[in-house]
């Protein structure tokens, strides 16, 4: 069976970039980047670069994103396994590091992110 998306890709798309909007108005930005990330990443099959708005929490050198609903969203998908390259923005700057997705017992999905120095 095909996995369906709950929500029109279009209207995904809208709310992303208003999310995208709000992170870098002068007003909320602060507030909202303290919560939430812009993840840049390489399509495995597709080779093409995409970016794409999170939640996420940190411990020092340690991101955590978890994945809402994983089953409509196909991104974390690059993370299986051994894991990839990925691109955070964090505290105003663009930070590089190693994703590792995993899926626990229950279906939750996370992905962990350990940063470059």
């Amino acid at each position: 069976m095909r996995n369906r998306m709950p929500f029109p890709r279009r209207a995904v798309g809208r709310f992303n970039s208003c999310v995208l909007t709000l992170r870098s108005s002068p007003r909320w930005g602060r507030l909202i980047s303290r919560r939430l990330t812009v993840v840049t990443y390489t399509g495995r099959r597709s080779g093409r670069t995409f970016s794409t708005p999170v939640a996420f929490r940190r411990a020092g050198d340690t991101v955590t994103i978890g994945v809402q609903l994983p089953d409509a969203k196909t991104w974390w998908r690059n993370f299986l396994g051994e894991g990839g390259p990925i691109s955070l923005q964090l505290d105003g700057i663009d930070r590089t590091g190693h994703a590792v997705a995993r899926r626990d017992e229950a279906g939750r999905v996370s992905v962990t992110v350990r940063l470059e120095q």
